[in-house]
């Protein structure tokens, strides 16, 4: 192999846009010829990248350390091979289409990856240095990120700790319940609620979550699964704001071959998938009204009919429901149906937000910076007595999700031991402009939002939803319903 490349450069064949490909070619070689000790190989890892030089780069690289490695150019086939590959670890690109980099395709497959395979590691591959994108797809699920140009051990490392990550985690779901990853606090609150939480989460009973953006109601539906009897299935959740409106029924009741155009195969919806689990179904308030009574069906009769099928398949599901909505008040206005919300709710848990809890702001943070030392390899680090103070007053409009993302911001540019004040920087947020006086609707309301963030972010969906605190998928869903 060396003297292929050494040839290969004499002839000049490397052209000048593939010298870094060379130069980690190379770097493998010198490895090979060096290495005699033998490797205790991992299982299967899925490559997702439309440069076949970084697919043959990374394949001769890490061809020792996995048993399988699948490379695919496009990520368009990506969920047939998550299905047929039992795959440990996904590395993927953030950006695919030419003349884009924005990194918002590899969020988008990032989460296609977490509805099939929710607990599988994805490790994000980008070109762009960019701090804020990285942080954001390591919170939307993702378990690491690399940058181009890689350093090699930097990649094979972090790889082989996300299939560690990943095994532990089968282990864990094989054996017994994983230790509690909840932070319940020392207010009065949060302790009420723990009582709570503990008495409910041995019965099947139908829970409704609510609690403002950011609290941690997806957490606390994991520990709710995670202290039930059902602990040893899985937990499959969905985004009822994500799931457009035509693949509704698809998505949570499945299909059966040939029953639409691109259903070239039967496919199990996210009930069956949930059978003796539980089925966490997120924003349930952005359901359209008119999909409302097919939700209500399937959970009356626990039971679910396949599109193009008329026979009906029995699901033994624990249903949890989460919204930041009032749902009393959409019932008032007409906009969500009575009878789903009283089925849905058997008991209400209501999260209290971070401002109502300042007690537990310190420790959270202490928590947060313990972890994200741990995961970008830093020395111990403590907060300053003036960071506190500032952290403490700070409103935390987006609650423990906001002071999670300040921290590990904090944390990946700090230079030191401490975090000072200094490096917490909080954007002041604009008070409200009053509601236009001939506004008499909740609806009309949301309408002027939409259209003053249109305006404000000159026709950038992507900055409107971000704007505004809700999906893309959501966003279109309510720009559709109100003609805008």
């Amino acid at each position: 192999m060396d003297d292929f490349l050494t040839l290969s450069v004499k002839a000049g064949n490397f052209r000048r846009e593939n010298s870094f490909f060379f130069l980690i070619l190379l770097t493998f070689a010198f490895h090979q010829r060096n290495t005699t000790r033998t490797m205790n190989k991992q299982g299967t890892l899925i490559v997702v990248d439309d440069n076949k030089g970084v697919l043959s780069a990374v394949t001769l690289l890490l061809k020792n350390h996995f048993s399988r490695i699948v490379t695919l150019p496009s990520p368009v086939t990506l969920p047939a091979t998550l299905r047929t590959e039992d795959a440990q670890v996904v590395l993927l690109d953030m950006n695919f289409s030419s003349g884009l980099n924005t990194g918002n395709e590899g969020l988008y497959w990032l989460h296609e990856i977490k509805k099939i395979q929710p607990s599988l590691p994805v490790v994000l591959f980008t070109a762009y240095a960019d701090i804020d994108l990285a942080v954001r797809g390591i919170k939307e699920g993702a378990t690491d990120f690399i940058v181009k140009p890689w350093d090699n051990t930097r990649l094979t490392e972090t790889l082989l700790a996300a299939c560690r990550k990943d095994t532990k985690g089968k282990k864990k779901a094989d054996g017994q319940r994983a230790a509690s990853s909840m932070y319940w606090g020392e207010s009065l609150a949060m302790k009420q609620l723990r009582m709570l939480v503990e008495k409910v989460a041995q019965t099947d009973a139908n829970i409704l979550i609510t609690g403002e953006n950011g609290t941690g109601k997806e957490m606390l539906a994991r520990e709710i699964h995670a202290l039930s009897a059902r602990h040893r299935r899985d937990m499959v959740t969905v985004d009822m704001g994500a799931v457009t409106e035509s693949l509704f029924e698809s998505e949570l009741f499945g299909h059966v071959k040939g029953s639409f155009t691109d259903a070239h195969a039967d496919r199990a919806g996210k009930f069956e998938a949930a059978n003796e689990g539980t089925l966490f179904l997120d924003e349930i308030g952005n359901l359209p009204y008119h999909l409302q009574s097919k939700l209500l069906t399937a959970i009356q009769s626990r039971s679910v009919v396949r599109v193009g099928s008329n026979v009906p398949i029995p699901v033994n599901i624990r249903l949890i429901c989460a919204t930041n909505c009032n749902l009393e008040e959409m019932v008032n206005q007409g906009r969500f149906r009575e009878d789903l919300l009283y089925r849905i709710n058997t008991i209400h848990i209501e999260i209290p937000s971070l401002r109502d809890r300042k007690e537990d702001i310190i420790p959270l943070a202490q928590r947060f910076i313990d972890r994200f030392c741990k995961q970008y390899g830093k020395e111990s680090i403590t907060l300053s007595p003036a960071a506190g103070e500032k952290l403490t007053a700070h409103a935390w409009s987006g609650n423990i999700r906001e002071l999670e993302h300040a921290i590990e911001k904090a944390v990946i540019i700090s230079e030191g031991g401490i975090l000072t004040e200094e490096y917490f920087h909080f954007t002041q947020k604009a008070t409200p402009t009053p509601a236009d006086p001939g506004v008499s609707t909740l609806e009309e309301m949301e309408v002027q939002m939409i259209r003053k963030a249109i305006e404000k972010c000159n026709g950038n969906l992507s900055s409107v939803a971000a704007q505004l605190g809700i999906t893309r998928q959501t966003l279109y869903n309510k720009m559709k319903k109100f003609g805008l």
